[in-house]
């Protein structure tokens, strides 16, 4: 029998990325936006994760719900964050529905925590952190079936809410330079979207099988030098001598009164300071291989899809 998913914010970049990973593996997916898209073997439906009606008419019949939705630009992020997620453990309650969602490594202390692993302690040393902390504590504690997997900072074709599009390069302008907020050697870890969609229909597929509350780490690109990545992204531009040049992050407190993503990405510094490598031995136990497009290919496409 055919399953059928909600993808709550599949008009971007992890949303979106799943959305099409779990058409090609045979589920109907039912796309959920405020401006839907046209085709892809998706069928829309216009609403707001917001609004609780919007949800549950959306959801009605579905076997797994996706909760892939954030603020964009991260604009307010505490006022949103908490009153989605509980719209959609409310839409999964009245389905009998598994809810999914992308973690984060801002629940840890990076400080505390250079190798995280699916049963770590959560210490989150951030507001944001705090936030998604709880998030997730809400939808371990709700009498649905959840699935959590976590990843570094996306990258991928959407110009949305992640580092390369926002801070180390510019969409719809060729690469003249690198931003690199990362350091010589710290590692960082990062996450090609179309890897994750893929996991995560790996993932669902096999959702019967998972714990009540499964929790799973997807391993990524690991950047252990902390400027590996910017490199590959110059490569991956046909400029292989151009070298990054190091967020000035010390001025970034200047402008944040007047910008709310940049008040927003200040408080990340610290995973730039200190490493965070997710241990994903239980995924690739749980999935078999993880899903890896090489770094060059993945980058490629990226800035392909970014018109640079």
């Amino acid at each position: 029998m055919t399953k059928t998913a909600l993808v709550l914010g599949a008009g971007g970049g992890a949303g979106g990325e799943t959305a099409h990973a779990l058409v090609r593996h045979g589920w109907k997916v039912r796309g959920f936006a405020r401006r839907p898209r046209e085709g892809d073997g998706i069928d829309w439906h216009l609403g707001d994760a917001m609004n609780r009606s919007d949800v549950e008419a959306a959801a009605a019949g579905v076997d797994v719900i996706v909760h892939a939705v954030n603020p964009p630009g991260y604009r307010n992020w505490a006022a949103l964050v908490l009153p989605m997620i509980e719209n959609s453990i409310a839409a999964a309650e009245a389905n009998g529905a598994r809810l999914a969602s992308p973690g984060t490594i801002y629940n840890y202390d990076p400080r505390e925590t250079p190798v995280a692993r699916p049963d770590s302690p959560q210490n989150p040393s951030t507001r944001k952190g705090a936030i998604r902390a709880e998030l997730e504590h809400r939808m371990e504690s709700a009498n649905v079936r959840s699935l959590i997997l976590r990843c570094g900072d996306f990258f991928g074709s959407y110009p949305g809410n992640n580092w390369l599009a926002q801070g180390m390069i510019k969409p719809g302008k060729p690469v003249m330079s690198i931003t690199t907020p990362g350091r010589k050697g710290i590692g960082h870890a990062w996450a090609y979207l179309p890897d994750v969609g893929e996991a995560f229909a790996r993932l669902l597929d096999i959702e019967e099988t998972l714990p009540r509350f499964a929790r799973y780490h997807f391993g990524g690109y690991w950047d252990a030098d902390g400027i590996g990545f910017a490199a590959a992204v110059a490569r991956a531009a046909g400029r292989p001598d151009l070298k990054p040049t190091e967020l000035p992050w010390m001025l970034l407190p200047l402008a944040a009164p007047f910008n709310t993503t940049l008040r927003e990405l200040i408080e990340m510094k610290p995973f730039w300071r200190h490493p965070v490598r997710l241990d994903n031995r239980a995924l690739i136990e749980a999935i078999g291989d993880e899903p890896n497009t090489p770094l060059d290919k993945a980058l490629a496409d990226t800035l392909r899809a970014l018109e640079c």
